[in-house]
């Protein structure tokens, strides 16, 4: 079974999905965020082509615990996603994924330009790579 993971941003959505057996995440691309309809026609798309059992949504959860304004938004968009795709929705702590995806991205010494172009997605990777691993255990 997939798993689909989701890197959600103000302006883009980073996506990633598992292999078949559950074990690496691959980034696959990044949405353009333009409304809510069109990004519910984008993962459609997706959906439809990689037919994942289950969607991770990467959630900024707080040192204490809470969900800021910005992650309940990101709640809400979760729940938008479980209605429109009657998927089982997964919620992840994806505090220090933009973060490790930077580090690992300048260690890899890429330009600023192009780190911006794929951030979100490896961002994506390093939420449905963890979600993963932990799975395991």
């Amino acid at each position: 079974m997939r798993t689909l993971a989701l890197d959600v941003g103000t302006k883009t959505i980073g996506i990633a999905v598992s292999d078949e057996l559950g074990i690496t995440a691959n980034g696959i691309t990044t949405i353009q965020r333009k409304s809510l309809k069109d990004d519910l026609h984008e993962l459609d798309i997706l959906i439809k082509e990689y037919k994942p059992g289950e969607v991770v949504v990467g959630v900024p959860y707080q040192m204490d615990g809470s969900v800021s304004e910005r992650g309940q938004q990101i709640l809400n968009f979760a729940e938008k996603i479980r209605e429109a795709f009657s998927l089982p929705i997964v919620l992840w702590d994806e505090s220090f994924s933009t973060v490790n995806a930077e580090k690992k991205l300048i260690e890899g010494n890429m330009s600023r330009k192009k780190r911006k172009k794929v951030i979100d997605k490896i961002a994506a990777v390093f939420i449905l790579q963890e979600y993963l691993e932990s799975k395991r255990f």
